[in-house]
């Protein structure tokens, strides 16, 4: 299997050469190379330790925002009002939630310090969202990821209070179909995801609407935006 070594300069190979998904190592995590990753279709993925991991799987699981299914019970939560829900407002706490959550099978997280860095530089530029869960004033879930054109790059998200995460990523898709963004790339499958409606697409497929969508004018700077909890029925 070839694996492309990357120099100084942000440039790739060709997404569609990566096989079983990893196109290339090496290089670094300036803003100008992850902007120059997502664009196409690549991003890195890689533990502590390791040098950096470039991939572009395929298939690659997506959501197209309009067609955000939510489940019943999840609805009822978001009526009711358990959370307040703010976008940007605790990127770096968000990240650091993520990079510490547990996963089956894993040692470890590949969202390293380094990782940490490089996505609040993204977010310093107005390029990189996270969307909070939060309940009597402290922070209990969210998401982060990447927005470029009318896409968002979605990349981890984290809970300790129940439900938390998902009405985070709920009120983010629905802002995100209302603002005309029309592709949220999850990367890999995930069961939690599929829940919502999103599915698998062959990379083809996914790189041709990826470059008809990426390089449309980038929503940057601070997402302001703000759902407040609904007080508790006595």
């Amino acid at each position: 299997m070839p694996v492309f070594r990357l120099n100084e300069l942000p440039i790739f190979p060709p997404a569609h050469l990566a096989e079983q998904g990893l196109l290339a190592v090496g290089g670094d995590l300036s803003t100008q190379r992850l902007i120059a990753a997502y664009q196409a279709g690549i991003f890195p993925w890689y533990t502590e330790g390791e040098p950096i991991w470039w991939h572009s799987p395929d298939p690659r699981f997506v959501l197209e925002p309009a067609q955000l299914h939510v489940p019943r019970s999840l609805e009822k939560i978001l009526r009711r009002g358990d959370y307040e829900i703010r976008f940007d407002t605790a990127f770096a706490d968000v990240i650091k939630n993520c990079s510490q959550r547990a996963r089956p099978g894993q040692r470890g997280t590949w969202i390293t310090r380094a990782m940490q860095r490089a996505y609040i530089a993204l977010h310093e530029l107005g390029l990189a969202h996270s969307a909070e869960a939060w309940q009597d004033g402290k922070l209990v879930g969210g998401l982060y990821g990447v927005s470029l054109g009318d896409v968002y790059f979605g990349e981890s998200m984290f809970a300790v209070a129940p439900d938390a995460s998902k009405c985070a990523f709920v009120t983010l898709v629905r802002w995100l179909v209302a603002s005309g963004v029309q592709l949220v790339d999850s990367q890999v499958h995930t069961e939690h995801l599929e829940r919502f409606g999103a599915e698998e697409w062959p990379r083809e497929r996914y790189l041709a609407r990826l470059a008809e969508l990426v390089h449309a004018p980038t929503r940057s700077g601070i997402w302001d935006v703000r759902v407040p909890r609904r007080p508790a029925e006595q």
